[in-house]
């Protein structure tokens, strides 16, 4: 079996730092998104992937490659212009298999494969969609189900009064390919607004399965801050590189050089190649990238830094986040979002 991997979305809500970045390609814990991703399915049994691309491909296809380093194998399928996601698995038709598992590649998850696949094949139908709970179902596509799991219809935004369950659709589908079968070529197809509905309505059977597990959209600026709050707490157990110190919930990469009286405050977070000044205060809630320079005095809590950032000394940084290769200070920056042009947004 094949997962597909839809990645050729723009991530407009996490300007500035996706504005030459695909979405799935944002750093979580030093890492880009979509490593982690193939590395969770490679986990789960899956060695086969195809990923659908679009803007800014050749940093996915370049970072990924192949997959051969990660001993697995990858696929490409280009979008020449958006498709939506039941547009984008069928333009990739030609490269799944009977059955494939199909993930929006910017949704922050864990699954049990297994588990959904065992019941996707016991129900015999067409599509599985995965399922997650949220407290609030208002502000997202909430699934009325039977008591067998079968989906008989969506309500897209319902008032939390009325909707009629906290489940809502996780992104992620077990699907047969013959449900593509019903999906036109060449143009836009919201799988949402349009197949899944008609499958529900010719009786092919679409059931829905709770994840369980970890599941954010890290869509906003917000979000993508409480990802990582989540890592260091160990909610979101991803792995994390580097070396865990004695007194725990401080993680240092290799080739870390500390100067004198530097004062961690866990959770931390410190990358590979980085170097930290006299007297810098890091920490809580600190995420340092790769090959970063933090200097003398500097004072660093509830900040995310991706790689190759230079903060001079004396910056203080709280609530920032700092594309790759950002230079700062010395500044007292508060909720600040940067990327390499140098674009500042507040909240």
């Amino acid at each position: 079996m094949k997962a597909l991997f839809l990645a050729g979305g723009l991530g407009t809500r996490l300007r500035p730092l996706t504005e030459h970045l695909p979405k799935p390609m944002a750093l979580v814990g030093n890492r880009p998104w979509l490593e982690h991703l193939l590395l969770h399915y490679k986990d789960q049994g899956i060695l086969e992937f195809v990923i659908a691309v679009k803007h800014y491909r050749e940093l996915i296809e370049s970072h990924l490659g192949d997959g051969s380093k990660y001993g697995v194998r990858i696929d490409y399928s280009v979008e020449k212009e958006l498709l939506g996601t039941a547009g984008a698995i069928k333009n990739a038709e030609h490269l799944l298999s009977e059955r494939f598992i199909v993930v929006n590649a910017d949704i922050i998850h864990q699954v049990d494969l297994a588990s959904a696949l065992r019941f996707h094949e016991s129900h015999g139908g067409l599509a599985t969609i995965c399922l997650t709970e949220v407290d609030d179902p208002s502000h997202y596509g909430v699934v009325e189900q039977t008591e067998i799991g079968q989906i008989v219809r969506f309500i897209e935004k319902p008032k939390k009064e009325e909707a009629p369950s906290n489940r809502i659709n996780a992104g992620i589908y077990i699907m047969e390919r013959s449900a593509l079968d019903l999906v036109p070529s060449g143009r836009s197809v919201s799988i949402e607004k349009e197949t899944f509905p008609l499958l529900i309505e010719n009786g092919s059977g679409v059931y829905g399965h709770p994840l369980g597990g970890y599941w954010m959209d890290m869509g906003t600026k917000e979000r993508y801050r409480q990802l990582h709050w989540d890592l260091l707490d160990r909610r979101f157990p991803v792995g994390i590189k580097g070396k865990e110190m004695e007194d725990r919930s401080i993680w240092l990469g290799d080739n870390v050089r500390i100067g004198q009286g530097v004062l961690f405050v866990p959770p931390v977070m410190i990358g590979d190649d980085v170097t930290i000044g006299d007297r810098a205060i890091i920490g809580p809630y600190a995420v340092v990238g790769n090959g970063s320079r933090i200097g003398n005095q500097v004072r660093l809590a509830n900040s995310i830094l991706w790689d190759r950032c230079k903060v001079r000394a004396g910056a203080q940084l709280n609530e920032c986040i700092f594309g790759s290769g950002m230079q700062v200070g010395p500044h007292i920056l508060h909720e600040a979002v940067c990327n390499r042009n140098l674009e500042v947004q507040r909240r």
